[in-house]
């Protein structure tokens, strides 16, 4: 399913502020389990999106370094927020920030996957980030990850020297 992927196309989904999108995933990153909120903004039925990589809802436009970035912090244990844009079966496209949790066993405290939260994002965090996403996906297609990777470093570092992913992340959940 997840490669018959539909062309994106140029509409937003508006969100209700007042609901939650959420999913949980294997530690391969496998939909176990999503919420009704999740299968009417995704347009795929709960069948349709349990057992599929959770990139089904990827969007084109989201560089490949956001995600390695994620999965470096989660795998190495660390709960983190994001704002990500997601593709609708459609094409259409949703913004969400998003918080991401471990789920870990409870005798052994191994990670046995992941639970995300996801809320609608205000519209001047869309107008930061969407141009910036859209830079280092055509760098990655130019260069690779590595180049998309000093390319998010250098925006990162125009903030200051210590300026992270993280600290951005936090920095936007704290106006938001």
């Amino acid at each position: 399913m997840a490669d018959s992927r539909p062309e994106p196309i140029d509409e937003e989904i508006a969100l209700d502020n007042t609901k939650y999108i959420e999913s949980e995933t294997d530690t391969k990153g496998n939909i176990v389990a999503c919420n009704d909120y999740f299968a009417e903004i995704s347009g795929y039925s709960k069948e349709e999106l349990i057992g599929q990589p959770h990139n089904i809802v990827r969007h084109p436009d989201m560089p490949k370094i956001i995600f390695k970035y994620l999965w470096e912090r989660i795998q190495n244990g660390h709960n983190i927020t994001a704002v990500i844009k997601n593709m609708a079966k459609d094409g259409r496209y949703y913004w969400v920030f998003t918080h991401f949790e471990i789920i870990r066993d409870i005798n052994t405290k191994e990670i046995k996957g992941y639970r995300a939260y996801r809320k609608m994002v205000s519209p001047h965090i869309k107008k930061v980030l969407d141009p910036l996403y859209k830079k280092l996906t055509e760098i990655e297609k130019e260069g690779g990850m590595e180049a998309s990777e000093k390319a998010l470093e250098a925006f990162l570092h125009e903030g200051g020297d210590h300026v992270t992913l993280d600290n951005l992340m936090e920095e936007i959940h704290r106006f938001y």
